[in-house]
């Protein structure tokens, strides 16, 4: 693996673990301006990052005028954030096509909150479709990544995912719990933890509105092999 390979990697790493990033639109209000604003995202079954946002907010208006955007995403819980890994995505954001449901279930499987919103409110989706990828590593780990590194679709398809959320998280509630313990996760009573999603690469557990990511040690390509990995993690010893 050289080093532009191993700097895709550790940049989709990162880029799995958080769920919520800084967008910056191009100011339709102050022209030649950056706009910024924290939005909540997921991957679609395409590897892109998919945002809700309502029709009306600014960054709507900016990204309807000019669709090329930047989403920054940093390692959380850092005390020194330029000595931590961050990444910029930059690309063309997209409206997702309304009769795309597996992207909106997706996403709420996320963040089951939103769903209120998107209801009640004028709320579409939209996918970022990367152009380029700026990774920072840390203190002299600088690299521009190759898109064809970085973004991976899924292997499983949407119902072959919801099949197995929904199967992890009707009958292996014990299983996610361990999974938690495994990975030093807090949990309460009030909050049981839930599967929110599964990938080739790992899986993220969903804790009241925080999302935890488990990495697999190696990565899965089918649902017999995504089976074996979630068994063997439900017996490993904590």
């Amino acid at each position: 693996m050289n080093k532009q390979e191993k700097a895709a990697l550790e940049a989709r790493r990162l880029f799995l673990s958080e769920y919520q990033g800084v967008l910056s639109t191009h100011s339709v209000d102050v022209p030649g301006y950056p706009f910024g604003s924290i939005v909540p995202f997921c991957l679609d079954h395409q590897g892109r990052p998919v945002i809700q946002i309502s029709k009306i907010a600014q960054h709507t208006k900016n990204i309807v005028a000019n669709p090329k955007v930047s989403l920054i995403v940093s390692e959380s819980g850092v005390d020194d954030a330029q000595a931590h890994g961050r990444v910029t995505y930059l690309g063309k954001a997209g409206k997702v096509p309304d009769v795309d449901t597996d992207t909106e279930q997706r996403y709420f499987s996320f963040f089951p909150s939103a769903r209120s919103n998107y209801n009640a409110h004028d709320f579409d989706f939209y996918y970022i479709e990367l152009t380029r990828l700026r990774f920072i590593g840390g203190f002299g780990q600088i690299y521009w990544i190759d898109p064809v590194l970085f973004q991976r679709s899924s292997p499983f398809k949407p119902e072959q995912e919801r099949g197995a959320v929904e199967h992890m998280n009707e009958d292996h509630l014990d299983a996610i719990q361990h999974y938690c313990t495994l990975d030093q996760l807090e949990l309460s009573s009030d909050d049981p933890p839930v599967l929110a999603g599964v990938d080739g690469e790992g899986f993220h557990i969903r804790v009241g509105q925080r999302i935890y990511r488990h990495q697999f040690e190696q990565p899965v390509s089918n649902s017999q092999q995504l089976r074996e990995s979630l068994v063997e993690l439900a017996r490993r010893s904590a």
